[in-house]
């Protein structure tokens, strides 16, 4: 099979059609090497759906944060709170902290 029997194929003519080559090297170029890549955009894509799950779990946390805001605006509350995250008294109080065995670190 010489170089006249390939010209003579129907494939062959079509892969070496000008307007071909240029259009699949603008394409192989766009996907591949462009600074604005197809790799480059599906890169940027999965960074901003990180982001958005990001930002709506914050967005969670804040509106969390709202309310216990407002819980403590009332005195007892605060105190409530005070006592138990931190462990807060009153003077002539005692505090006992008690511990379950299956909180403790303990190995057997």
């Amino acid at each position: 099979m010489g170089y006249k029997d390939l010209k003579k194929k129907k494939w062959f003519s079509l892969l070496t059609n000008m307007y071909v080559l240029v259009l699949s090297a603008f394409v192989i170029w766009m996907v591949f090497f462009d600074t604005n890549s197809l790799l480059i955009h599906l890169e940027l894509r999965k960074q901003i759906k990180g982001l958005e799950k990001t930002q709506q779990f914050l967005k969670e946390e804040i509106a969390n944060d709202k309310k216990i805001i407002e819980k403590l605006s009332d005195p007892e509350e605060m105190e409530k709170f005070a006592r138990e995250q931190y462990y807060l008294k009153k003077k002539e109080e005692e505090i006992f902290l008690i511990e379950y065995e299956d909180s403790l670190n303990t190995k057997d």
